[in-house]
């Protein structure tokens, strides 16, 4: 508990935390840190009435800056700067004063927010690089209660609705509260001892982890130790027997999602490498406390834990005609029929990522607009042609002069300032003729780097940060998914002794990944209203996607794998496995889905977009893919499924299989094969 307490302090929403280790962006970001008085901190102060400025306007606005210049220590002093319909007058403001402390920044705008403030019409917001970065530290501060109540919330409801207990539904609960402590200890024990970034948005989906992931395998055992307390006396004995049948399962499904997310320690973006090794604690933190804890509490409780449906020593579960058996008859009568039909839908479904919106702007990061933005927008309506957002240059000091000559020359470029020097470095900060994050000032940036390379200088700024984030991704989505898809495949190729299943399920759950996002890019736009994608979004949801989908086909191939091994024909053995795991891979599925659709409700676009597209996937998953496409490959492939396993050769002395029955017979006869 101490050590899990500290997880929120341990927390870095700078800029820098997220950028990649080598750009050009995150030299700059690291340079400024060690000048003398630290990062800077700019911020403009935007000043407008839409009919036009008044002479009080003005000398209000002077009066108001005069006052933060009075009361902060500024590197200049500022000077307004009139838009051409008079309609806007932004002040540039710049301060060393907080450092590279997150915090004092934050009480450093908010303190100048004070001062800066509408009167009589005249609206006043302070904007910039500074105000944005406020913002979004305001909004991951407030995320870590809302989404733990919230997820906490859902997972209870889902499980009185799965279970039908006043009881049953509060021990998992307690089990997963254990392991999201533990995981927030864990990961806070990597940040201190290995380094490993924390940011606002890992530890949110870390959460999501714990929670979902855990309550999953809760399900799975649960499920196992009822079957068991039917047929064992002794509550301790029946979690022993559901332990050894489940748990080879569980194992490996924690195990590939742990390896899934530790490939992303290959990415060179900081918050992807990050995310990767707090995701991995999280599961494993939810399997620690699921295959330890959880059994404990219910041997503890015994069978009093189901009340009221407590399952009798020696009763038999009531045959009913399931949702899952019908499916599996589906499956069984027509498996080709049902595997083409799917893949086909999902292929349709994938070509909706064509219609994604182009990469998520800083203006556009948040679904509620905070008043860095308000401010934002005013600047590029009232200064089309002017950049109010610095392009930040860092040169070695000897070089100084050179660069300031070559910065000066390159086209779009409007001013250039000299600024600070120290540790044999100096700052320099160029203005673009073009806006933020447009076309044009997006080929200033290429154009200074090309030209400054020579002279060792390096080019950063928010808008040159958003250019490395799309340039590292893409490089980061090439190296890490080959990895995903081999260690998950390794993984299951030991689990499954076969080459066949894993190879089947690998490809479900990347048909899966391309549908969710082109389902993504069919409501994002139109229906969200989003104005583009985080570029992290299409590798950190195949990492999820992938380890995460691959359990519930872990699941039921486990299943039909020890059916097999119990002597059951391949058809028998792949419609009885769907019938016995098809219920609790569905309860999964939809706390999983529920739990990352959580993230839907949060402030910001990336967390919503991440959150749909993994609920999405997760519910597609579970309904087609685990219960008709695994299953209709199977059924098709019969024993060619286990190949070059033992489970692929034909028992000695074995008859050759029966034709496929009529739809009617075969719907005859499926309950009493399920008997």
């Amino acid at each position: 508990m101490p050590f899990a307490g500290k997880f929120g302090d341990a927390e870095e929403n700078r800029a820098v935390d997220y950028l990649p280790s080598n750009a050009d962006s995150t030299q700059v970001a690291k340079v400024q840190d060690q000048l003398p008085g630290g990062e800077t901190t700019d911020l403009v102060l935007v000043y407008h009435r839409a009919e036009g400025l008044t002479a009080a306007d003005r000398a209000t606005a002077a009066e108001q800056v005069g006052k933060v210049a009075g009361a902060h220590d500024l590197t200049a002093k500022p000077r307004g700067v009139p838009s051409k319909d008079g309609s806007t007058l932004m002040y540039p403001v710049a301060s060393n004063e907080p450092g590279i402390d997150e915090e004092k920044r934050n009480d450093f705008v908010a303190d100048i927010r004070d001062t800066v403030r509408d009167e009589g019409g005249l609206s006043a917001d302070v904007g910039g690089p500074g105000a944005f970065q406020a913002d979004q530290g305001k909004v991951f501060d407030s995320l870590d209660g809302p989404l733990l109540y919230t997820t906490v919330a859902v997972v209870a409801v889902l499980l009185i609705l799965i279970y039908r207990s006043p009881i049953l539904w509060l021990i998992p609960l307690v089990a997963a509260g254990v392991a999201n402590m533990i995981s927030m200890a864990a990961a806070y024990g990597a940040h201190e001892w290995f380094g490993t970034t924390i940011s606002g948005q890992t530890g949110g989906i870390m959460t999501i982890l714990v929670f979902g992931a855990g309550t999953d395998y809760a399900l799975l055992l649960v499920s196992r130790y009822r079957e068991e307390l039917r047929r064992i006396e002794r509550p301790y004995d029946a979690m022993l027997a559901a332990l050894r049948g489940c748990g080879p399962a569980v194992l490996a499904s924690s195990g590939t999602v742990a390896a899934g997310l530790f490939c992303l320690l290959a990415a060179d973006l900081n918050s992807s490498r990050g995310m990767g090794p707090m995701g991995a604690i999280g599961v494993l933190s939810a399997l620690v406390a699921m295959m330890t804890l959880l059994p404990a509490l219910l041997v503890v409780v015994g069978r009093k834990a189901f009340w009221p449906l407590i399952p009798a020593y020696g009763s038999e579960p009531k045959q009913r005609r399931s949702l899952f058996a019908a499916m599996g008859s589906s499956a069984g009568r027509r498996p080709l029929a049902v595997l083409a039909g799917g893949a086909v839908l999902l292929g349709a479904l994938a070509l909706g990522s064509l219609n994604m919106p182009g990469s998520l702007k800083d203006g556009d990061v948040f679904t509620d607009k905070p008043e860095s933005i308000a401010a934002t927008e005013t600047l590029a309506a009232a200064y089309p042609d002017r950049s109010s957002q610095p392009i930040a240059v860092i040169a070695p000091t000897g070089k100084a002069d050179q660069a300031v000559a070559k910065a000066e020359s390159v086209k779009g470029v409007e001013s250039v300032q000299r600024g600070r020097s120290g540790g044999g470095w100096t700052e320099i900060a160029v203005t673009a003729k073009d806006a933020p994050e447009t076309a044009g000032e997006t080929a200033t940036i290429h154009a200074l780097r090309a030209g400054l390379d020579s002279e060792g200088a390096h080019v950063g700024g928010p808008s040159a940060q958003v250019l490395d984030l799309e340039d590292t991704n893409a490089r980061d989505t090439k190296i890490v998914v080959p990895l995903v898809l081999v260690s998950v495949l390794l993984i299951l190729i030991a689990l499954l002794r076969s080459l066949v299943a894993p190879l089947i399920l690998v490809a479900a759950v990347v048909a899966v990944w391309g549908a969710a996002l082109g389902i993504g890019g069919l409501v994002f736009g139109p229906v969200f209203g989003f104005e583009g994608v985080d570029p992290s979004l299409p590798l950190l949801s195949f990492v999820f996607l992938v380890a995460l989908g691959v359990d519930y086909g872990i699941f039921l191939m486990h299943r039909m794998r020890e059916n097999g091994l119990a002597g059951a024909d391949p058809v028998t053995a792949a419609l009885s496995a769907l019938r016995t795991t098809g219920g609790v891979i569905a309860s999964a599925g939809l706390v999983l889905a529920a739990t990352f659709s959580v993230l839907m409700n949060m402030p910001m676009v990336f967390l919503v977009e991440m959150g749909f597209v993994i609920a999405v996937g997760v519910l597609l998953d579970t309904f087609l893919v685990r219960t008709y496409l695994v299953t209709s490959a199977s059924v098709l492939l019969r024993r060619k499924v286990w190949w070059p396993g033992g489970l692929s050769k034909e028992p000695a002395g074995a008859m050759p299989p029966p034709p496929p029955p009529p739809p009617a017979a075969s719907a005859e006869r499926e309950p009493a094969a399920a008997r």
